[in-house]
């Protein structure tokens, strides 16, 4: 007897069409991007790659609450939607105000860094900016199930198959974007005034964060 799962026999269509429109969504600009180039122009290339990684995980939350049917009480629920919204929105500006105070490290210090627990934290941060947003949870109820059958058996593993799908390509890209913003702090700062140009990336980054968590605020589903 063997076990396995075919995925060939889950509820899915329009696969082809799938995998460019997530590809599309996720090179979209949002939060979630501006999150991760926020910290890798403040803190540096290797910072955005774990927040990006942790953005993913808040992704992969998201995807197992929707395929239990937890997703459905944010949809349903305004109290739980408030509820949630609020408390991403006032974790977003924390962390831009606790931006705004702190020193900045020169690039040169970047791969120093990590030893003391730091590497956990700006992981677990991403990954709790992503769980705590409500609409993040509301786009997947509304996006995944267009490419599932409908009433057929099956639909939970072909909307946690969809939102792995959609996870991957999307860390692929908030990684991509890390790279990127940290290329472009540390040429900044190889140039003179390296501490004071950090500190204006540092603090044009908790402006965006505290600017996010505002929008999250005020956002309605």
């Amino acid at each position: 007897m063997t076990l396995g799962l075919d995925l060939a026999a889950l509820p899915v269509h329009d696969l082809a069409l799938f995998v460019p429109a997530a590809l599309v969504l996720n090179l979209t600009p949002g939060p979630d991007m501006l999150f991760v180039a926020g910290i890798a122009a403040a803190r540096g290339r290797r910072d955005g790659m774990l927040a990006a990684l942790g953005i993913g995980t808040g992704c992969l939350v998201h995807v197992s609450l929707a395929a239990l049917g937890l997703s459905a009480l944010l949809a349903t629920s305004a109290w739980a939607f408030t509820a949630v919204k609020w408390l991403g929105a006032a974790y977003l500006v924390w962390m831009g105000l606790g931006l705004l105070r702190a020193r900045a490290a020169p690039a040169a210090a970047e791969p120093s860094r990590g030893r003391d627990g730091g590497a956990a934290r700006l992981f677990w941060q991403g990954a709790l900016t992503n769980a705590l947003n409500p609409k993040v949870a509301l786009f997947f109820l509304a996006f995944l199930p267009q490419f599932i059958v409908p009433g057929a058996p099956g639909q939970a593993l072909a909307f946690v198959l969809l939102g792995l799908m959609f996870t991957f390509s999307g860390t692929v890209v908030t990684l991509v974007i890390a790279g990127l913003a940290g290329s472009v702090r540390r040429r900044v700062a190889d140039t003179a005034g390296q501490r004071s140009k950090a500190r204006w990336l540092q603090r044009g980054a908790g402006c965006l964060f505290v600017g996010l968590g505002l929008k999250l605020a005020l956002s309605s589903k």
